[in-house]
């Protein structure tokens, strides 16, 4: 990976206010190595610019740090190549995350991924349709997707996921608008606790992360 890469996530990394272990960027690039790696075969992202990758993906994954809070379980619903579940993982040793995927191929590479770096990292290969335990699919403290944007339908797919006291996470645009998210929520009995919006010093872009809990 190149140098840009390493600028890009660094500076991702500090503008987030973000504390990462010892050797964590170093296991981020050797993911990332490994995704484009793959990628020459699996469709697996349609990202492959070093330092755009580091901030669309790794970036973006990361700033969910902010709202985990001291949950130790994760599960990432559509995660396709691990987004944000590996970077997750990396970031927080001991996380216990789950990352599920409809795509068999992409579900073998986060298997790949997570004994490459050693990350106590679980693909299962299935399409989550809010049935945990006929899919074998653990409820979390937090439940996440990238995925899934569209409020409307996460929301109500999300919720079934949720271990007691867990929180559901919503990766949203700069368009996030608080009124309407509450008004999604509570149609799935949800309550919107925060919103932590960011921006992604690379581009510009921003981003929210909306948290909900059940009411």
């Amino acid at each position: 990976m190149d140098a840009a890469f390493r600028e890009t996530l660094s500076a991702g990394v500090e503008a987030l206010g973000l504390a990462l272990p010892a050797g964590a960027e170093a296991r981020l690039e050797r993911y990332a190595d490994l995704l484009l790696k793959w990628n020459r075969k699996v469709n697996l992202t349609a990202v492959t610019d070093p330092a755009e990758l580091a901030e669309k993906h790794l970036v973006d994954s990361l700033a969910l740090l902010r709202v985990l809070g001291a949950a130790a379980t994760v599960l990432d619903v559509g995660s396709g190549a691990g987004l944000p579940g590996i970077p997750l993982a990396v970031a927080r040793p001991g996380l216990s995350v789950t990352c599920c995927d409809a795509v068999a191929k992409k579900v073998a590479f986060v298997k790949a991924a997570a004994a490459e770096l050693g990350l106590p990292v679980r693909g299962v290969a299935v399409r989550a349709r809010g049935e945990p335990e006929g899919e074998g699919l653990p409820r979390a403290e937090r439940v996440v997707s990238r995925a899934l944007a569209d409020p409307a339908r996460w929301l109500p797919l999300g919720a079934r996921y949720l271990a007691p006291g867990g929180r559901l996470v919503a990766m949203l645009g700069r368009e996030a608008e608080e009124r309407a998210l509450a008004e999604h929520g509570r149609a799935s009995g949800l309550v919107l606790e925060s919103i932590d919006r960011f921006t992604l010093p690379r581009s510009g872009a921003g981003r929210a992360n909306a948290l909900f809990r059940v009411a």
